[in-house]
């Protein structure tokens, strides 16, 4: 059974069908963007149940019937959990420590994953309890640590000062001090308000080693990818695109755009080419990924996510545009072709847009000497058959 198609490609392809020209048919737009029509057919059906066109359950609808029942099945546990604790906190000369409850709840069959998540505990401490039982100050100090933790990770730009704020919010109080002492022991500096050093900010150290070294050729798909991110105006503000490229046949495998450039839009961007090229009966382990050094592409996100897809990162040098110099060169026909032609009102007009040059012109009908005068589409289909990469 064949794997589907990213969400985000398949909303595209249904927004650029339901804005087509008077007279233009399905089976063309199906045709430019590489599937059939009954598959356009259905999920522009899709498409409107979820919009509310049509009245049927939406998947929305179910996946919250889903939670609804795993709410159902954790209820009655959760119920024990409280009523045990009500009767263990009015207990007399009860000392203050709620762990020993953790342990006895687990004894009686919680699983301690309820109990932390319903008395909102953190659950490290507890095994690190568990194991060597820690005074009432150090079990103090690790509390505050974790709210503070929690407050850093939500607001990576607020300061030791502001954490102490959203730290006592959450039921932690402590002096500014206090809060400082805890920070600085753990590097949880502010994103923004530490001071750099040296002349002006560069990006930080690459995450991965160049295995590029400006050398974009691949002998097979799937051997070299490079990714990078562009943005453009519009009425409504910026929208940033983020493609991934195969080397090997220049075809753009997998983007994402979004309002905000985020890691995610860098995440989203290569969880899409792997669901593309996994549709197509593709193998991409041990495939090379090329960037610059922007934050995007050095965030823990993207380096997991590389990880979780058995994918090799590879990132070129500071200030240094040749090392990326294919991916640049798309982006400037890009801007020559869309963003620069006239002016765009909103993000979704811009997004039709570039979606449907990438698809139809680029893909389709952009013919390339470095192909031999082929276009992606044509080129991958002629010297690598589905029963080859099966191979």
């Amino acid at each position: 059974m064949p794997k589907p198609y990213p969400k985000e490609f398949r909303d595209d392809v249904v927004d650029v069908a339901r804005n087509r020209e008077p007279g233009q048919h399905l089976k063309q737009i199906a045709a430019d963007f590489g599937t059939s029509e009954s598959c356009l057919t259905n999920w522009m059906k899709a498409a409107d149940v979820e919009d509310g066109v049509k009245p049927e359950t939406t998947a929305a609808d179910n996946a919250d019937l889903r939670e609804a029942r795993e709410r159902i099945r954790l209820f009655e546990q959760e119920n024990e959990v409280l009523r045990r604790a009500a009767a263990y906190l009015s207990q007399a000369n009860l000392p203050k420590m709620i762990y020993p409850l953790v342990r006895e709840l687990a004894g009686d069959g919680i699983p301690v994953a309820v109990t932390c998540r319903v008395l909102k505990l953190a659950r490290q401490p507890y095994y690190r309890w568990l194991a060597d039982p820690v005074t009432a100050g150090e079990l103090a100090r690790a509390y505050r640590a974790n709210a503070l933790f929690d407050a850093h990770r939500d607001d990576p730009e607020f300061g030791y000062r502001l954490l102490v704020d959203e730290a006592a919010a959450n039921g932690q109080p402590m002096t500014g001090r206090t809060a400082w002492a805890i920070c600085s022991a753990n590097q949880w500096w502010s994103a923004s308000g530490k001071p750099r050093r040296g002349k002006g900010g560069r990006p930080g150290p690459p995450v991965h080693d160049d295995q590029v070294n400006r050398v974009f050729t691949a002998a097979a798909p799937n051997r070299l990818w490079l990714t990078d991110i562009t943005e453009h105006r519009t009425g409504e503000g910026k929208l940033y695109l983020c493609a991934v490229k195969d080397v090997h046949s220049n075809r753009i495998i997998g983007y994402s755009i979004d309002s905000r450039m985020k890691s995610r839009l860098a995440v989203t961007a290569i969880d899409n080419a792997v669901a593309r090229r996994a549709a197509d009966g593709a193998v991409v382990a041990g495939c090379i990924v090329h960037s610059d050094r922007g934050s995007q592409f050095r965030s823990r996100k993207l380096v997991h996510a590389l990880n979780r897809h058995q994918l090799s990162g590879s990132m070129g040098r500071v200030g240094a545009a040749g090392d990326n110099a294919a991916m640049e060169s798309f982006f400037a026909l890009l801007q020559r072709n869309v963003l620069d032609r006239r002016s765009w009102a909103t993000r979704k007009e811009l997004r039709i847009a570039i979606v449907t040059w990438i698809e139809r012109t680029y893909h389709r009908r952009h013919r390339q000497e470095a192909l031999g005068r082929l276009t992606p589409i044509e080129y991958e289909t002629i010297t690598h058959t589905p029963a080859a990469q099966a191979a």
